[in-house]
């Protein structure tokens, strides 16, 4: 029985596409099909060298794959690149690393980029995690190609400059990690004119102790800092129109330049740093809608705390007393607590003064509860008793075992409630 090749009747334009979403070394493949395949996965327009296809090559096909690559990314004619991919590879076995700069193999890496770049890609996502003793060079270019829309950097220890010259006009999302940057980097940030989403995960800043974000342009902002010296960095954050901010790690000094008043979501996670630097962030995001909190007793600032007047939702993870948070938030409506570590004094601070939130706004009460015992037991019966208009709490006892969840099931159920809408769910 003759069976059709339909697939073979698309035109090179689809079947481009379709073989740009295979591992390279399955789309070359397809060249023995028929005369049709022979040459088109050269004009595939997503290209990706992994760890697992550099652990695959050997001293014999090593001097051909360097050939094919240039073959692909260096042909004249070729078709513009989507995305152009390097990564290292990291053994799961024995945590070894295979890196394409490992010196031995002399792989043209900077050239494989220019090339990239002069195809007009738009999307390049390098993660070189052993950059020997001599680092690939970054070429100049990278930073003043005006096709690029996403650029991802995680180069561990290397050091970027960026040249005098940097504009890139048409990037959206930059993403960089364990990288060393000069202050030229703020130069960088500057001349991104459409940039909307920047990370910035556990880099140095070299030759500087300030790190200045101006991006009119910016809805997205992810900082991660584990600097040897905290209190030798600020941040300083100029991005009126920012709408999404997430800050992890050892807290320094953040300076936004008035409120941000657009930003609607922020995720906190901090764990070492000063109170004063915690009490700097809290008031720049204090006009945020919904805030993902978790952080140390050790720099939580109880007498600085601002007015959170639109805050509406309250995720909470931590070792400290959330009822301090509560009075600052009058008029929220959801509230999400997890791994809570109750002590003596965290109820003392409950009975002092409900907050106004309970008695007014708050409609829904997630608890993850990591044990039972009496001042877990507490803390729900406050909640039930001071939340008048409370609607839905959501109990969850993952962590528990079925004896356990039987008895803390029987307990809470005779706990009496105010709102007499309220549901309770217990998982």
């Amino acid at each position: 029985m003759c069976v059709e090749d339909r697939i073979s009747n698309f035109s090179d334009h689809i079947l481009c596409h379709i073989l740009s979403f295979l591992p390279i070394k399955e789309a070359v493949r397809t060249s023995i099909i028929s005369t049709k395949w022979r040459n088109l996965f050269a004009s595939i327009s997503i290209i990706e060298f992994d760890g697992d296809l550099l652990r695959r090559l050997t001293d014999r096909n090593i001097d051909s794959f360097k050939n094919f690559v240039d073959r692909l990314l260096k042909f004249p004619d070729q078709v513009s690149l989507d995305c152009f991919r390097l990564h290292d590879g990291i053994s799961s076995w024995n945590d070894g690393i295979s890196s394409w700069n490992d010196g031995d193999h002399d792989f043209d890496v900077s050239g494989w980029i220019c090339a990239a770049l002069c195809r007009g890609v738009k999307e390049i996502d390098l993660k070189l995690y052993n950059l020997g003793d001599v680092p690939p060079d970054v070429p100049p270019v990278l930073f003043t190609c005006h096709s690029l829309v996403n650029l991802t950097l995680v180069a561990l220890g290397f050091k970027i400059e960026v040249p005098s010259d940097v504009c890139l006009g048409n990037l959206k999302t930059f993403y960089l990690e364990s990288v060393f940057v000069c202050d030229s980097i703020n130069r960088l940030i500057s001349n991104c004119h459409v940039l909307e989403d920047l990370a910035f995960m556990y880099c140095s800043v070299a030759n500087a102790s300030e790190l200045n974000i101006q991006s009119p342009s910016l809805k997205e902002l992810t900082l991660y800092f584990d600097p040897p010296d905290i209190d030798q960095y600020s941040v300083v954050i100029n991005a009126p129109n920012l709408v999404y901010f997430r800050y992890g790690g050892d807290i320094v000094r953040v300076y936004p330049l008035g409120n941000m008043k657009s930003l609607e979501k922020a995720q906190i996670y901090i764990w070492f740093g000063s109170e004063t630097n915690a009490a700097h962030l809290y008031q720049g995001i204090c006009n945020i809608r919904s805030l993902t909190l978790q952080i140390s007793k050790e720099i939580f600032p109880t007498s600085r705390l601002p007015i959170f007047h639109n805050l509406i939702e309250l995720e909470f993870d931590g070792d400290i007393c959330f009822v301090e948070f509560l009075h600052c938030m009058p008029n929220l409506k959801k509230l999400i607590l997890k791994y809570l570590e109750l002590r003596g004094n965290s109820m003392k601070a409950l009975r002092i003064k409900i907050p106004s939130c309970l008695s007014f706004h708050l409609k829904e009460i997630e608890i993850e509860i990591p044990r039972i015992d009496t001042l877990m037991i507490e803390m729900v019966s406050y909640f039930l008793d001071n939340a008048l208009v409370l609607e839905r709490l959501i109990i969850s006892m993952d962590y528990l075992t079925s004896i356990e969840k039987r008895k803390a099931r029987n307990q809470l159920l005779q706990l009496l409630k105010s709102s007499k809408k309220c549901l309770i769910m217990i998982l």
